[in-house]
């Protein structure tokens, strides 16, 4: 007999990505339920030097509106929120982002630790962290404080990933509440409709 999988009352999305994510992120953000109603914030390593046309192109794909972040807006519900290049995206409390032009992290700016972890102060247990493909250990910080925190991380099979070596060093670091192929990732996806 199959039971289905009832996914834990989540308040907070964070996604994190680096090589081949601009790949995954599309496979995952058109899994998204049209009806989700947490806020999903990104961040995707880009280049510092140019603009980003990620939110183009992620927006025709994905049910939910796809939006590059401003510093001190609203945390969004039923929003997918993206760093912009050159700037951490953080979580600045309950109801509002922040950007900040602080050092790099691991080489970039922006970086998901500061995001992963800046949800885990605010949020608690209500983050989910999803760590896709990347080719630096960024990440493994931000897993570990979203664990310890009560928030749960579901990582990307390193086999799976274009890149194994960000989620295979966040699971190393920090390990997971889930590891899943991007299939099984954008099936579960489906299941988060609070």
């Amino acid at each position: 007999m199959n039971e289905a999988i009832v996914e834990p009352a989540f308040e907070l999305i964070v996604v994190g990505a680096s090589a081949g994510g601009v790949s995954a992120l599309q496979e995952l953000l058109a899994a998204m339920p049209a009806d989700l109603a947490m806020p999903v914030l990104v961040v995707l390593h880009l280049p510092r030097d140019r603009p980003s046309r990620i939110v183009d192109l992620l927006d025709v794909r994905c049910p939910l509106p796809v939006r590059e972040a401003e510093d001190k807006q609203p945390l969004l519900p039923g929003t997918v929120t993206f760093a912009p290049p050159d700037y951490h995206l953080l979580v600045e409390d309950r109801h509002s982002l922040a950007l900040s032009v602080d050092p790099p992290v691991l080489y970039s700016r922006p970086a998901i630790d500061p995001l992963f972890e800046s949800a885990a102060e605010t949020f608690g247990s209500g983050v989910l962290a999803i760590l896709l493909t990347g080719a630096s250990n960024d990440g493994s910080a931000g897993v570990a404080a979203v664990r310890s925190a009560g928030g749960q991380a579901w990582i990307q099979c390193p086999e799976d990933a274009f890149s194994p070596i960000m989620p295979a060093a966040a699971l190393a670091h920090a390990g997971a509440d889930a590891v899943l192929t991007l299939t099984s990732l954008c099936s579960r996806m489906k299941g988060l409709t609070r």
